[in-house]
C-alpha cells in the first residue's frame, strides 16, 4: 500500500521551500504519495512581513541563506514588500489539484520557485495566472476561478484541518504515516522514517491483530 506524506507549509517560508529538495530525493524510487497541505502563517487581516525589516534581514543571514549555501538550492530574500497575502495562491492549489491529477505538486513548486528565486509576488492575480498556466493550467479558467472565489471554502476547510485538527504550529511540518517532524530535515533522516513507516504499513496490511481461539483463527 502507497505511504501517504503530508507535507505542511507556506510559499511565504523559505525552509518550506528549502525541506522540499530533501523531502523529493528520499521519497525517490518508493512507494510514497507526497500532498502538500496549505497552512498561512500571517492569515489577512494579519500584517505580514517586510523584507527590508530587521526581523527577515537577520533570519535570513543567520538561518537562510547559510542552510541553502549547504544544501546548494538557490534562493534569495525576494524584495516583494510586505510581503504577499498567500490565500489566493493556495486557493489556485486547490484548482490544480481538482483539475489535473498530479498538478497540484507542480504548481505547488512553481509557487516557491517564483517567489525564492524569481521574486515575483505570488499574491497578485496576474502573477499567479500566468505562473498557472506555465505548469499547462487553463490561464483563463484559473483566473476566474480567483476572481470568483470559487475554491475559498475549500482552502478555509484545508486551513481548518492545519490549524484545528492536525494542530500544526509551524511549518514545515511532516506527516510520514505515524510520524510527525518539525522543521528541515536531512535526505537520510526522511529515508530512514519513510522506510520504518513502510515496515509498519506492510506489517498492518499483512495482518496485524490476527490471532487463534479456542474455536479456531
Amino acid at each position: 500500500m502507497t505511504l501517504t506524506i503530508k507535507v505542511y507549509s507556506d510559499y511565504v517560508c523559505p525552509f518550506c521551500f528549502l525541506a522540499e529538495k530533501p523531502l523529493q530525493e528520499a521519497a525517490a524510487g518508493k512507494d510514497v504519495q507526497i500532498e502538500w497541505m496549505p497552512f498561512e502563517l500571517r492569515p489577512y487581516p494579519n500584517e505580514t512581513l517586510r523584507p527590508e525589516g530587521d526581523y527577515l534581514q537577520k533570519t535570513w543571514e543567520q538561518y537562510v541563506y547559510p542552510m541553502a549555501k549547504q544544501m546548494g538550492i538557490p534562493i534569495v530574500l525576494p524584495r516583494v514588500s510586505p510581503q504577499p497575502y498567500t490565500h489566493l495562491a493556495f486557493e489556485g492549489y486547490q484548482y490544480a489539484k481538482e483539475k489535473e491529477k498530479g498538478k497540484g505538486n507542480e504548481y505547488n513548486h512553481r509557487m516557491f520557485t517564483a517567489f525564492f528565486q524569481e521574486e515575483q509576488d505570488i499574491g497578485d492575480i496576474d502573477v499567479l495566472t500566468k505562473l498557472a498556466g506555465e505548469v499547462g493550467l487553463d490561464e483563463k479558467e484559473f483566473r476566474e476561478a480567483l476572481v470568483t472565489r470559487k475554491y475559498k471554502e475549500a482552502h478555509q476547510r484545508a486551513l481548518k484541518h492545519a490549524y484545528e485538527e492536525a494542530n500544526i504550529t509551524a511549518v514545515p511540518t511532516f506527516v510520514i504515516g505515524d510520524t510527525v517532524l518539525t522543521g528541515v530535515r536531512s535526505k537520510e533522516t526522511l529515508e530512514k522514517i519513510i522506510e520504518e513507516e513502510m515496515k509498519k504499513q506492510s506489517f498492518r496490511d499483512f495482518g496485524e491483530g490476527m490471532a487463534c481461539g479456542i474455536d479456531g483463527c
